[in-house]
């Protein structure tokens, strides 16, 4: 096989020829009924939905990218356990949700986190996003005015801006994110496990739960789920959505966690993020990685129990 290779931030991938995506099957959403289901956005998308139930307070978690809602697996097991009902969900293009050649904005993905919202019903709700997720955290904020939401959160999350200009010099340059588009558009299973191993998890970092083959293997999986577009696509809306003006306006009790060593969303954009919005809680993870809510998952989850406790 005839390989080209790649660099992303210093780190050497492979890129060859696509590989084929999953589908899974669907289910019928049933409100509070501690189920997977799907629910359909105002464009007619249909989102798989994992809901665990419950009548305490309701936490709704948001997945990075490229992967889907079984990154917070393990938070959300522990916090129903400790009384919360917790819904997390697959984006658009992702997982086990409708796969549409459109939508890959981040006005659209705050839509449809406010038809996840609204679909299931939860009132005072905190909303936690991951990676990217940040952004559709912020967003959901500004356009849909925090309805329904009491608190906000964001690990590891995009929320700034990401794109290296004369006015952002804690960006990153335009031609990394463009690797990134093709990277993703030749061998997806080769680039992404190159790119989860040595960027997402920095797998050679120390860690409380180690980066085994096995963290790595599940977290293909998720990502060979969505499609090149959705991929493609929301690489375009994060790396060009400036959310920097709207910062100012978020007037929920906003709780940041941030590891030291981040690479895709450095611990720069992070401390701005938190610099931006007032009276929000950073909360720094020395020396962790972007891959902290499975590195790091038992912190995390205490983080967000007692913020939620708050």
């Amino acid at each position: 096989m005839t390989t080209t290779r790649r660099t992303f931030l210093g780190t050497t991938l492979l890129a060859a020829t696509a590989a084929a995506t999953v589908t899974l099957p669907r289910f019928a959403y049933a409100q509070g009924s501690g189920k997977t289901g799907t629910i359909k956005t105002k464009d007619g998308v249909e989102l798989f939905v994992k809901d665990t139930g419950g009548t305490g307070r309701a936490l709704v978690l948001t997945h990075a990218w490229p992967l889907n809602a079984d990154i917070w697996d393990y938070q959300a097991a522990a916090l129903s356990k400790a009384g919360y009902r917790v819904i997390s969900y697959d984006r658009r293009g992702f997982g086990r949700s409708g796969k549409p050649e459109t939508g890959y904005t981040f006005d659209t993905f705050a839509d449809d986190l406010a038809a996840v919202i609204d679909q299931t019903g939860v009132r005072d709700a905190t909303i936690v996003g991951y990676s990217m997720g940040g952004g559709e955290v912020v967003r959901y904020l500004t356009r849909h005015n925090a309805k329904n939401v009491a608190k906000a959160g964001m690990v590891g999350g995009a929320g700034y801006y990401l794109l290296k200009t004369e006015n952002n010099p804690i960006g990153k340059d335009v031609s990394l994110f463009n690797g990134i588009k093709q990277g993703v558009q030749g061998d997806r299973k080769a680039y992404l496990t190159g790119l989860l191993t040595n960027v997402f998890f920095d797998a050679k970092r120390p860690s409380t739960v180690p980066v085994t083959q096995e963290v790595i293997d599940s977290a293909v999986a998720m990502a060979m789920m969505a499609t090149v577009t959705a991929k493609v696509g929301c690489v375009e809306a994060f790396s060009t959505t400036d959310f920097r003006g709207e910062l100012a306006s978020i007037k929920t009790p906003t709780l940041i966690i941030h590891g030291t060593a981040d690479i895709p969303v450095s611990f720069e954009q992070g401390q701005a993020t938190a610099a931006g919005i007032k009276g929000s809680k950073l909360i720094a993870y020395q020396d962790g990685s972007h891959g902290i809510v499975v590195t790091e998952r038992d912190r995390v989850t205490a983080d967000l129990q007692a913020f939620l406790a708050s």
